[in-house]
């Protein structure tokens, strides 16, 4: 490459990594705290036997120490991605993943755990554990295939494309799933093989040591491919009451997850219509054919706040503008809801850290 290229490459990056962050800033599953703090609990607790510090992990997202081990609490994916990344920075060890999969059990798992060791057999422990993955607080979507009439496999893509955590995600979710397997079939459990799409990390023997099977790297997805004859085995410690009873919690916790991430959508869509207007959140209830008080009571049970949604959407929209360059900063102000400039440029300062000013030179130096 040559170094003109290299200069012109480099100065396309920031606009389009901006760019990228605004789209999923515009996601929904990426902004609404609906995760538990399954795999941060695990993250934090390796970091208290070695004596890191877990709260630089947590600056600026609101959320505690204590709130981590809180199984009341739920985070979004934006503030799980940002843990784990300043935790993968902490404590630099590149098979980290695969060491917070090892430290999980059918414990950790919840009561979705105990479904799956009430479960009948195997198979419907593997059913309920892909069904129900969302109130573990899973970071990757997870679904079976059945490659041949031998096989079954466990397919896992990211929610969204973030390359510096998809080994951590891949190694956790998969270590993870292998603990659980041979709590519930024994330790003699193995896969068929293990396929990454990512190339081999420096410590690739440690897969083959931890998973017992072939392991290619570089393949088109991120799979464990199990032998089919696995399913079939009746579980001992199956039993129909409790499985019975810890399914209709398993749906009642799913059920909600989908109802808070439907509610923050909702208030999103209809702000970003509205931005100009400067709606109240008594207005976006009346849009809903909710009582402000319901819409509070929906918004604090997923942990957000009407403010930090109007604001984080203002500052989208402000930022997107500002790097068109078509606009005054006054007309900006007043697209995102404010009448007065100076107190544009003040809210502006308070969401990004910098005035607006100063991001549309930046802009315009890219």
């Amino acid at each position: 490459m040559t170094p003109a290229r290299s200069r012109t490459a480099a100065g396309r990056q920031p606009a389009a990594a901006r760019a990228a962050a605004r789209g999923l800033l515009a996601d929904a599953r990426y902004t609404a705290a609906v995760i538990p703090t399954t795999i941060l609990a695990v993250l934090a607790q390796l970091a208290d036997a070695e004596g890191v510090a877990v709260e630089p992990w947590l600056a600026g997202l609101g959320i505690t120490r204590a709130q981590i081990d809180d199984a009341s609490v739920r985070v979004s994916y934006r503030q799980a991605s940002l843990i784990i990344k300043r935790a993968l920075r902490a404590i630099p060890r590149s098979e980290f993943g695969l060491e917070v999969g090892s430290h999980q059990s059918n414990g950790t798992f919840g009561v979705m755990g105990l479904a799956m060791m009430t479960a009948r057999t195997f198979g419907d422990a593997v059913a309920i554990g892909v069904e129900y993955a969302d109130i573990t607080g899973a970071l990757m979507d997870v679904e079976t295939e059945t490659p041949n009439a031998h096989e079954v496999a466990l397919v896992a893509r990211p929610r969204f494309p973030d390359e510096e955590i998809l080994v951590f995600l891949c190694e956790e979710l998969f270590a993870s799933t292998l603990q659980l397997a041979r709590g519930l079939v024994g330790g003699t459990f193995k896969p068929e093989c293990l396929e990454l799409t990512y190339p081999a990390p420096p410590h690739a023997a440690d897969y083959r040591k931890l998973f017992g099977c072939e392991i290619r790297f570089g393949a088109s997805r991120n799979r464990m491919v199990v032998g089919a004859r696995w399913l079939e085995q009746r579980l001992p410690t199956h039993h129909p009451v409790s499985a019975q009873q810890a399914l209709a919690i398993c749906r009642e916790q799913a059920a909600q997850i989908r109802r808070q991430s439907e509610i923050i959508a909702s208030v999103e869509r209809i702000l970003r219509r509205r931005l100009a207007e400067h709606p109240t959140l008594s207005e976006i209830a009346q849009n809903l054919n909710l009582s402000e008080r319901t819409l509070r009571r929906h918004l604090a049970t997923a942990g957000r706040v009407y403010r930090d949604i109007h604001d984080q959407l203002r500052a989208e929209r402000a930022l997107e503008l500002l790097s068109a360059g078509a606009l005054s900063i006054a007309a900006i102000g007043s697209e995102v809801g404010y009448s007065d400039a100076r107190e544009f440029r003040r809210a502006f300062k308070r969401w990004t850290g910098a005035p607006p000013t100063a991001m549309r030179h930046a802009a315009v130096a890219e």
